[in-house]
């Protein structure tokens, strides 16, 4: 399994909120996670974030996303509707051991972090040589 779970307390952080009154402004970054051939990759929603506020980090296969966005409505102005979330975010994503974290990249554009992990090749499907009796070779895919 590539990806094991996402922030344990992120489901409790939301569910405090909306029992508190306060989900108009969700800590979530939504993300996509999907594998393509040999790559894992992860899309945020970023919207309004600057590229130099954003902060990935990845530490025993934890990949730990940071950003901020500023808030919106200028200072000294009366806010009639605000409903995009400012401050600071946070993702955790639990990475399993077939990723290879080493050679992982990242690129922002259009409101959207892209990170892209290759699969480790220890993890990739491979053919076997199997000898058997007359000297015959057969191959299996493992």
């Amino acid at each position: 399994m590539m990806l094991m779970r996402t922030d344990p307390f992120q489901e409790f952080e939301r569910i405090t909120q909306r029992l508190l009154g306060d989900a108009v402004h969700p800590v979530v970054m939504p993300i996509d996670a999907y594998r393509e051939g040999d790559e894992f990759v992860v899309r945020f929603d970023l919207p309004g974030v600057r590229a130099d506020s954003i902060d990935l980090e990845i530490e025993r296969n934890v990949l730990t996303c940071k950003a901020e966005r500023p808030l919106t409505v200028p200072e000294g102005s009366e806010a009639v509707v605000a409903e995009r979330p400012s401050g600071k975010f946070s993702r955790q994503l639990y990475l399993g051991e077939e990723l290879d974290t080493d050679n992982m990249s990242a690129e922002y554009a259009d409101g959207v972090l892209t990170v892209t992990i290759p699969v480790a090749e220890k993890a990739k499907p491979r053919r076997i040589s199997i000898t058997g009796g007359g000297g015959r070779k057969r191959e299996i895919k493992s």
